[in-house]
């Protein structure tokens, strides 16, 4: 059995105890820190798990300390997993100034071109490093595990959820970039990470994967949230495109639009409780059908 990352911090919280701890990745080359909030069934028990992926500027503390997720999530008895964004520290070229732009920040994929190949491997880190350790470590149902985000985040959930079929039962976003190969972030990241536009593109666009989807992949629906105040809507999210593609292939889509909402954590506080229902009732955890 591994060992568990070292502990940073740690918080008691609505009975459970949110922890935020570091380790060194083999996937990325260099350390990197997660968050957990582990709730008070997992004293007695495996519990099932919900992973957040956060956006461009973002890193591991910011969905646990500003979305407000942790009351639900002990309520329901469901464990919350927030890794960072991104590697931090490999000084590659234009990676700081670069950020916001969407290059330097991970995208959850693993990049092909250097020099950003060499710790650009946010996919696998995810999926062959991070969840299999704390599957190993800590009392988490793994059979029972879904996947949600926000922006480059939810970009991340709609593309990785399609492309490890059967790894996460549920999904659900907040305001995703949905089509990245539409838009600037998109664009400006896949040309650094994955080179000249092509299939490789494709393979890491939700939309693109969701059309050759020979069935629905999640018949018990995904949602998402999106408001319409968002200044990113128009240029850079297009859920339109995937809501389109979900119907082509007979996806079950809850698309919200909420008047009046930005792309902010105030907007994610406001409906995350209904997006921790939306897993539960997903993950077979008896929660009642009404948000």
């Amino acid at each position: 059995m591994r060992h568990l990352p070292k502990v940073l911090a740690e918080h008691r919280c609505f009975g459970g105890m949110q922890r935020f701890l570091e380790h060194d990745s083999h996937e990325i080359g260099l350390p990197m820190r997660f968050s957990i909030f582990l709730p008070p069934q997992a004293a007695i028990g495996k519990v099932p798990a919900l992973m957040y992926l956060a956006g461009l500027t973002c890193n591991e503390e910011t969905f646990m300390a500003k979305a407000g997720a942790q009351r639900m999530a002990a309520e329901l008895g469901i464990a919350l997993i927030a890794p960072d964004t991104s590697p931090r520290g490999a000084h590659a070229p234009g990676e700081a100034e670069s950020w916001d732009f969407g290059v330097g920040a991970g995208f959850y994929l693993d990049a092909t071109e250097a020099p950003w190949s060499k710790h650009w491997r946010m996919e696998s880190y995810l999926l062959k490093e991070l969840l299999p350790l704390l599957g190993e470590c800590l009392p988490l149902d793994m059979q029972r595990l879904g996947l949600f985000g926000h922006s480059m985040g939810g970009h991340g959930a709609l593309t990785l959820a399609q492309r490890h079929p059967g790894v996460f039962k549920s999904l659900s976003a907040f305001a995703p970039i949905c089509a990245p190969m539409q838009c600037r972030w998109g664009q400006k990241a896949f040309a650094r990470y994955l080179g000249a536009e092509g299939p490789r593109w494709r393979a890491h666009d939700a939309t693109a994967l969701m059309l050759k989807q020979p069935v629905a992949p999640f018949p018990k629906g995904i949602l998402i949230d999106q408001g319409l105040q968002d200044k990113f809507l128009a240029d850079q999210l297009h859920p339109e495109l995937f809501w389109a593609a979900c119907g082509a292939v007979g996806q079950p889509l809850s698309l919200r639009r909420h008047a009046g909402y930005d792309h902010g954590y105030h907007f994610i506080q406001s409906f995350v409780d209904d997006h921790l229902r939306h897993h539960a009732r997903a993950l077979s955890m008896g929660v009642s059908a009404n948000p």
